[in-house]
């Protein structure tokens, strides 16, 4: 919890408590549905939350936002954007409705009101959104085609509407058909070794009605 305090000083008490519960919520559960690895799960808040909120570092999500996460698996980057972004809605898909069992139970446990979960996959998601989240769970020219139709016309941010997606390593290739798309590297903003190679990817999109 210290490293969330370090990089996020600002947080409420309310925000504080609630990314203290992450770490009781996801043990409890990982024991009887397992969606986080051993390793991961002893250092949730350097590898999922912290990892989560580097979106955070590239935009701050205005009120009234609605954002799609898409593969949300155990609720990343969803919950922790959720915690950060009170006033905004999120909504965490996935196609895998174990995973969702615990999102579910970890939402409660939180009692937040601004996460809403589907068991879906994403083509049927018939909405348009601010911006979809993820975090790398697929190439991006295939989630490009998995998310199209889904940004909203209007425009409230400096980002553009469109993708936000947490990947790391190299992405030239994979990038090299989107040209608008902009590279942010976490080690930009966290001097943990895990974030040597981790980066943040906006790519804006275009509205299609």
């Amino acid at each position: 919890m210290e490293l969330i305090l370090k990089y996020f000083p600002n947080l409420t008490e309310d925000q504080i408590n609630n990314f203290k519960k992450l770490e009781s919520l996801y043990k409890d559960w990982n024991i009887k549905i397992n969606v986080v690895s051993r390793k991961d799960i002893d250092e949730l808040y350097l590898r999922h939350v912290l990892h989560s909120l580097g979106i955070s570092k590239v935009i701050s999500f205005k009120d009234g936002s609605r954002i799609l996460d898409v593969g949300t698996g155990g609720g990343f980057p969803g919950i922790p954007l959720a915690i950060l972004f009170p006033e905004c809605s999120f909504h965490l898909v996935d196609s895998i409705a174990k995973k969702l069992k615990v999102v579910n139970e970890v939402v409660e446990g939180l009692g937040i009101t601004n996460v809403r979960i589907t068991h879906s996959r994403v083509e049927a998601i018939n909405e348009t959104y601010d911006f979809i989240i993820s975090r790398a769970v697929a190439a991006m020219p295939t989630f490009v085609h998995w998310t199209k139709g889904k940004i909203s016309k209007k425009h409230n941010h400096e980002l553009k509407n469109g993708i936000i997606y947490l990947k790391g390593g190299d992405l030239n290739e994979e990038l090299q058909n989107y040209q608008k798309a902009t590279i942010y590297n976490l080690s930009d903003y966290y001097t943990e070794p895990f974030f040597e190679t981790k980066k943040v990817v906006h790519l804006p999109l275009k509205y299609k009605g």
